[in-house]
Formats: structure tokens, sequence, C-alpha cells
């Protein structure tokens, strides 16, 4: 089943992506970057925002892909609820839906300046499900 969770890392917040898939798992670990900031529920998906990056490994791919979420949000002010992408090789493509930040309907509690190499896994574990996880600086 697919989930996110948070972390505990000193002062900054660890996201982790839990799924079935690769993809599965970053579409959750972006959800926990949201959700150090807002509750993605109250979130409406009004816009669509294409997202695409590349790496050359999964791990880097995974801080590519959060720091591209942080950037579009950062620029179009925009907060994102909902992630669909696609990874081929080193290239992620996708898509973010979301809608211009409200802050008295969201409540942000924080802003996530990006994502980081510590504490940085991806890996498929034992029982099949793969595994994606970062710190983000907020």
């Amino acid at each position: 089943m697919a989930r996110w969770e948070h972390f505990e890392h000193g002062a900054d917040v660890g996201v982790r992506g839990i799924g079935a898939t690769l993809p599965e798992a970053f579409e959750q670990c972006a959800l926990a970057l949201i959700a150090a900031m807002i509750e993605p529920a109250r979130i409406r998906p009004e816009e669509r925002v294409a997202i695409a990056c590349e790496a050359p490994a999964p791990d880097l791919l995974l801080v590519e892909w959060l720091n591209a979420i942080v950037y579009e949000m950062a620029v179009r002010r925009m907060v994102f609820g909902r992630f669909e992408i696609a990874i081929a090789g080193n290239r992620l493509t996708g898509s973010a839906w979301g809608e211009h930040v409200d802050r008295f309907r969201h409540e942000p509690a924080a802003e996530v300046k990006g994502a980081t190499y510590t504490a940085l896994r991806v890996e498929q574990k034992a029982d099949g499900e793969w595994l994606a996880q970062c710190i983000v600086d907020v």
C-alpha cells in the first residue's frame, strides 16, 4: 500500500515515500514534502504543471525531483497535492496538480527550501516495496 511519512532529523524534516513501484514511492515522497508545509487534503488540483528531470542514479533522481517541485512551487506561487510520474532510465517525467497559495485556507506551517543528500536512500526492500527518502531543509 502506497504511503508517506516523516522522520525526525534535528531542525529539518525527513520525508519518506513507500510504494509498489519506484514511481509510486517518488510520488509518495513528494506528498511527504508537501505535508511538511501544508495538509495535502487542503490543496485543490486546479492546475496541472509538467515536471521533468534527470540524474545518473535513482537516489540522485529523487533529490532532483523534489527540488524541481520546490522550484515550481516557488516560481508559480503554488502548492501541489497530487503527483503522477514515469521513470525511464535516468529520466523522470510527470505532472503535479495544485493551486495558487491561499495563506488563510492552506495555513502553511513551514517553507521547504530544498531536498538534501542527507539520509538519502532509494531501494527496493526484501518484501518488494520501494522506499525513497531524504532530509528536506525547512
